[in-house]
């Protein structure tokens, strides 16, 4: 059975595959904050973060058709898709040199990455408590595992490029991402 909220969700992308502009405009009132915030913390500047979640709704009014309900939620999609566009948006300013210096991570900075309070405003109470879980969630992990899976996320690097820059081998990074993405599933569906 899926969740009301998920029913109006895939009402609206069915709407957008009809060429209906009011329901883009109605995904964007529900989701626009949240995908702004996942941008946001990958992109760091609010400017960028902005033309990627333009470019966000523009790649989901082209691509509705290919919403696939087997991977996830419409809403899980959807924030998928900006993630995607923000790790391109990043890797292209790295490929041009272009990197913003607050994008450095110094290897004594705090890794968890702690949501303020500036972010989650304006997020519904149910983004807000999934985020929270998902923090709580990422937070028990081992560092070890912990640490690749922020720096793939939310920075973008590829399983080649953590292990040159953690000095660690390739099968070693993609097995504690593995064992770490399989950890945060089991309690998350505890959460559940």
């Amino acid at each position: 059975m899926l969740s009301p909220d998920t029913d109006i969700d895939l009402s609206l992308l069915q709407r957008i595959v009809a060429r209906d502009e009011t329901a883009i405009a109605e995904l964007y009132d529900r989701h626009s904050r949240l995908a702004f915030s996942v941008i946001r913390r990958i992109l760091r500047r609010p400017a960028d973060a902005e033309d990627v979640l333009q470019e966000t709704f523009v790649r989901v009014w082209a691509r509705a058709d290919t919403y696939d309900a087997r991977l996830g939620s419409p809403a899980t999609w959807l924030t998928r898709i900006a993630r995607n566009r923000a790790i391109d948006r990043l890797r292209a300013q790295r490929a041009r040199a272009d990197v913003d210096a607050s994008l450095a991570v110094d290897s004594d900075t705090d890794r968890t990455r702690e949501l303020d309070l500036r972010e989650t405003q304006g997020v519904p109470m149910e983004d807000a408590a999934a985020a929270v879980t998902i923090r709580d969630a990422v937070s028990h992990l081992p560092e070890a595992q912990r640490v690749l899976i922020e720096a793939a996320f939310f920075e973008g690097y590829t399983h080649q490029e953590l292990a040159m820059r953690f000095g660690v081998p390739l099968g070693t990074v993609k097995t504690r991402i593995r064992s770490g993405l399989t950890a945060l599933r089991g309690r998350l569906e505890q959460a559940v």
